[in-house]
């Protein structure tokens, strides 16, 4: 738990704030997006729920609900319990109500004890006032009795700071909230002259809900869903309307790629659209912050091509950006806003762990590794926390130098904390990532890993499609839409640190994958793999023999792509100890191109992996070796001596994970 979430949790994420902030400005009757947060499990969407709780709450009416627990939603559940939350009282405003929204729920409860509609209509009044008597008996209020069956979906979301969690036990604090008993007359009256609703007497159309309810096939229960999402933003239209009443309400949705999370959004969505587009009302005056780690079916196929929209940043999201792409009024996507959450970039990997001192003074000596932790997890911000947490309960050793090196080495496989909890940082991490994926599929997706492109390496390697889909769905790809998709640079490392416990299939795999792409001339992904299966000789001969056949830096290009290629080298050793295991038994007694570049090939090899080289402290010799071969070719040199020059004054690339 933190201390204040707004430095951690939206770390690298201030424009989904200011975002948020623009729409609770609105104008209540303004339109306003459904924000969704896009990403894979650990990309940071309940970091920012805690943190728009925190800057928002304590101004604002929110709700939050995590419909991605292990219980059953429904719908009316989930309304109930934000409604519920909703109702918090605010210095500036009077508290609100929603009293349309609890008369259908109350209507729609308990089976009404009726032979005919008629009898049904006579008694629905008693009826309901005595069910609402008993629940202000029991739980103090009607809406608080929803907790009693699903108020686990309002637990804080993972991160939440001290203040967040105050703001939501404030909203969830139980009292005295009886409904007006004149206002049955009134919400009864809405649900008569409601669409969905073929009596237009109010009790009656009350009888109905409660048929529909309990006696009712599936599209009534259908109908009855949308009848309460309807109620609800009626309620809310209805509540801004008064003086002293907040102007817009604020809804966390979290997991909302589970089952119910669906259902929800297709409702409210649907409800939204019903109101401001079909029947030409005001815009209700909620402001929706989603987050799903899937891909939602009702947009189609993974691949987007037949979703209207694209992808956006969370760095500049605005309502102009929103305004600007959205689809025509005449679809119900024209609601939707999608946010890819990104990773942190190596400026904020820092900015993290300096905040973290504050509450672990333990982490200063690691400070300086930074760098580091940014390689290895590509800045994903729940595997960020994971090796930071590592690095605090564990005895890795705190001067940098050769012996941090041999510790940080054999990373994945250490605990991160004492307990019951024995799995080590890899199989934690690969647990939390691949939730769902059965033992087989895992194991198919490590060989997959191997393959920089895992649509080849899921079609030669694993079972297709179907795991290239899955892995699609889940936002697992680094680059979504790009030519190449790979496997996000955290996870395919863990996959591949699993396979190379297992060397047979190691070996099987990449050879597999060189064959693949020598039979289709692709010579410098086959020399990828050749490589990953510590065949350096034929790789240096390749090398050699492009080395004065083309301009240097396409040469360059194609050495630093081949030398990426991941290794099962030991995990005994620092880098040095590492590219001695590497050199040749008979070491040639001249320098010649075919040594330097022999050389080069396993320093760069070596550097490329976090993992081998943490401290990065085989640049030094990468461009010495630059500045060999320099001296070595004839002409075009000056690529030669610039690429040196980058490895002696090494710089960190912000956001780029692929070199090192």
């Amino acid at each position: 738990m933190a201390e204040s979430g707004m430095g951690v949790g939206l770390r690298g994420r201030s424009g989904i704030i200011s975002l948020v902030g623009e729409c609770l400005r609105l104008e209540p009757t303004d339109e306003r997006p459904v924000i969704m947060l896009l990403g894979p499990r650990g990309s940071g969407a309940s970091d920012a729920h805690g943190a728009l709780m925190e800057k928002f709450g304590p101004e604002t009416p929110f709700a939050y609900v995590n419909v991605g627990g292990e219980q059953s939603l429904l719908p009316r559940y989930s309304l109930a319990l934000l409604a519920r939350q909703l109702e918090r009282k605010l210095p500036r405003y009077r508290r609100s109500h929603f009293p349309r929204l609890t008369l259908g729920l109350l209507a729609s409860d308990h089976q009404l004890r009726m032979t005919s509609l008629a009898e049904g209509r006579r008694n629905i009044r008693r009826e309901l006032d005595a069910f609402q008597e008993q629940a202000e008996a029991r739980y103090g209020d009607y809406l608080a009795a929803f907790f009693e069956v699903a108020g686990g979906a309002v637990g804080a979301p993972d991160g939440a700071s001290t203040a967040a969690l105050a703001l939501l036990r404030d909203a969830l604090r139980r009292g005295r909230r009886r409904l007006p008993g004149r206002k049955f007359t009134s919400s009864a009256a809405w649900y008569g002259g409601h669409p969905l609703l073929r009596s237009r007497d109010p009790w009656e159309a009350l009888v109905e809900l409660n048929l529909w309810r309990h006696d009712g096939d599936e599209d009534d229960q259908e109908r009855l869903d949308r009848v309460l999402f309807s109620a609800l933003l009626e309620d809310m239209r209805g509540n801004v309307r008064h003086s002293f009443m907040p102007r817009s309400y604020l809804l966390l949705l979290d997991n909302s790629h589970t089952e119910y999370g669906r259902r929800f959004l297709d409702l409210l969505i649907r409800a939204r659209h019903d109101d401001a587009v079909v029947a030409g009302a005001d815009c209700d005056p909620l402001t929706v912050v989603a987050s799903s780690n899937r891909w939602l079916p009702r947009w189609g196929p993974a691949t987007g091509d037949q979703w209207p929209w694209r992808l956006r940043g969370p760095d500049r999201a605005s309502l102009a950006d929103w305004s600007e792409h959205r689809p025509g009024r005449d679809s119900d996507d024209t609601w939707w806003y999608p946010l890819r959450l990104r990773d942190l970039n190596l400026d904020e990997v820092r900015i993290r762990i300096e905040l973290e001192l504050r509450h672990h003074p333990d982490l200063a000596p690691f400070t300086r590794l930074a760098p580091f932790v940014h390689r290895l997890t590509a800045g994903l911000p729940r595997a960020v926390s994971l090796v930071l947490e590592l690095l605090r309960h564990s005895s890795v050793p705190v001067e940098d130098g050769a012996e941090q090196d041999r510790w940080l080495r054999t990373l994945p496989d250490r605990t991160p904390r004492e307990g019951e909890d024995t799995r080590t940082l890899a199989e934690a991490a690969l647990d939390h990532l691949l939730r769902g994926f059965d033992p087989a599929r895992r194991m198919a997706l490590e060989e997959s890993a191997a393959a920089r492109d895992l649509s080849i390496g899921t079609r030669l390697l694993g079972s297709g499609d179907s795991l290239f889909g899955e892995v699609r769905d889940r936002w697992l790809l680094h680059s979504p839409g790009t030519v190449t998709p790979a496997l996000h640079p955290w996870l395919r490392r863990l996959l591949l640190w699993r396979l190379a416990g297992r060397p047979d299939d190691w070996d099987a795999v990449h050879e597999l994958l060189a064959e693949h792409f020598r039979s289709e001339g692709r010579p410098v992904q086959e020399m990828y793999h050749r490589l990953a299966a510590e065949r350096i000789d034929e790789v240096t001969g390749y090398l050699v023999e492009r080395f004065p056949a083309v301009p240097a830096a396409q040469w360059i290009s194609e050495f630093n792509t081949i030398t990426a290629a991941p290794n099962r080298l030991g995990q005994a050793g620092g880098p040095l100890e590492l590219l001695a295991d590497l050199a040749p038994d008979e070491p040639p007694e001249a320098v010649t191109t075919a040594s330097v570049i022999r050389e080069l090939i396993t320093a760069r090899w070596v550097w490329s992996d976090p993992l081998a080289d943490p401290g990065m402290r085989l640049n030094d010799m990468i461009a010495d070796g630059f500045n060999q071969l320099s001296r070595l070719r004839r002409n075009d040199i000056v690529a030669l001596f610039n690429e040196a020059e980058r490895y002696r004054h090494w710089r960190h690339p912000l956001t780029r994970a692929g070199e090192g």
